[in-house]
């Protein structure tokens, strides 16, 4: 087998405080992680606040404060040491997050990872929407732990002046220094220079869906199914009654907690059409969310795999995340063909509530809660379920809302796909 010979890549973040560079890195981060690159963001701020403090006033971010400017410059070497470490130590994808506002600074930072053999790209957030950027310091900086227990708007005030103080420095990235994505006024426009490769065409792709605007997503299983009461896998087996119950339940909470605005996405089969079809709403049927493929085990138990295909079962044991039925699918390929949900996802400005299926729920699970791919297999989707899942500036909080009426499994384990 021939060595794989794709180079590392570190992505420099470059921007003014506030254009949401860190939102953009970590959303990059966890989508390359989903996708099973071995993905890490060195952010130089935390680097500051754990080596220096967090409570530093504007003027040490002054230019011209020569102290403040060679403590900066010690922990963002330490960030870099710390990035070219954990890519020489079996990583695949490292993101440098800071400003990087100068011409001098970003060709350091090129310099050391190309000495290192890592193709490096410039990811250069630039607002010019005044409004977009008042609101980002309002609700994210000045409630940052730089400013924990100051008055918001002593805050602000401060803020504003350490912004000023890049300002006067700043230099928007150039063609000469190579690889570039710029992304302006939080995605409405992106400009791209010498970006090619597979890889980067993804992350491009990724980045024309991103925006701020909050809304939830919500993620269920359809009703209980009949296959769901015998602990069959797979199938295209219809509701059974108490799923029936829940698809009315859910209709109820729909109305009541989300409204009628809100996008409805299921799979082509038969079970989540029907639980959908009780909203009364209007809803998407895409393939892509269709129950992992169980191959030659559709329909069986997992008692019946265990006797009639023991070697099988035992592989799936062993490795839950990597097994692929015979004839069927892996959670891995669930993943991949989950991608062009993602990009919907997060294009979608709308409430959204997905009505799924248990693997492709938990590969989704694990994409919001930003979670290791090969922990997805071991999440808990129950039957009968509602996961509330709000996005939030660098995260994402949940909420489980338990309905009626029970299902006979409502784990899952008889129908542990």
């Amino acid at each position: 087998m021939k060595p794989d010979t794709t180079p590392k890549i570190a992505f420099v973040m470059v921007g003014l405080p506030a254009r949401g560079k860190t939102f953009i890195a970590r959303k990059m981060a966890r989508y390359l992680a989903w996708l099973g690159h071995r993905t890490q963001v060195f952010n130089v701020g935390s680097y500051r606040r754990e080596r220096i403090g967090s409570r530093q006033h504007h003027s040490f971010f002054d230019p011209r404060n020569d102290a403040g400017q060679a403590a900066r410059l010690e922990v963002a070497l330490a960030a870099l040491d710390d990035m070219l470490a954990f890519l020489r130590g079996g990583g695949d994808v490292a993101i440098y997050d800071a400003t990087n506002n100068t011409r001098e600074r970003r060709a350091m930072v090129r310099a050391r990872c190309e000495a290192e053999g890592l193709e490096v790209v410039f990811v250069e957030s630039i607002c010019h929407d005044p409004v977009l950027v008042e609101q980002n310091i309002r609700a994210n900086k000045a409630r940052s732990p730089d400013y924990e227990g100051v008055p918001e708007e002593e805050a602000v005030r401060d803020f504003r002046l350490r912004i000023a103080h890049y300002e006067s420095a700043y230099e928007e990235v150039g063609e000469d220094e190579g690889h570039f994505i710029k992304t302006i006024d939080v995605g409405r426009t992106l400009v791209l220079h010498r970006v090619e490769g597979y890889l980067l065409a993804r992350v491009v792709h990724y980045l024309l869906n991103l925006h701020i605007q909050p809304r939830s997503v919500r993620l269920t299983r359809h009703g209980e199914s009949e296959f769901n009461v015998l602990g069959r896998i797979g199938g295209d087996a219809p509701l059974s009654d108490a799923g029936r119950g829940y698809a009315r339940t859910l209709a109820t909470i729909v109305r009541e907690r989300v409204g009628t605005d809100v996008v409805v996405w299921t799979s082509t089969l038969r079970r989540t059409i029907e639980t959908a079809e009780a909203l009364g709403l209007p809803y998407r049927s895409w393939r892509a969310l269709d129950e992992i493929d169980a191959g030659v085990c559709d329909g069986m138990t997992y008692d019946e795999i265990a006797e009639a295909m023991p070697a099988e079962y035992e592989s799936r044991q062993a490795d839950k995340f990597r097994y692929r039925y015979p004839r069927g699918e892996s959670y891995q390929d669930v993943i991949q063909r989950l991608e062009p949900v993602i990009f919907e996802l997060e294009r979608e400005r709308r409430p959204v509530l997905v009505i799924g299926h248990q693997a492709v729920l938990r590969a989704l699970y694990a994409y919001m809660m930003d979670r290791p791919p090969n922990e997805c297999p071991f999440v808990s989707i129950p039957l009968h379920t509602i996961l509330e899942l709000e996005p939030t500036a660098y995260g994402c909080d949940e909420r489980r809302i338990e309905l009626p009426p029970a299902p006979l499994d409502p784990e899952g384990f008889r129908q542990d796909t």
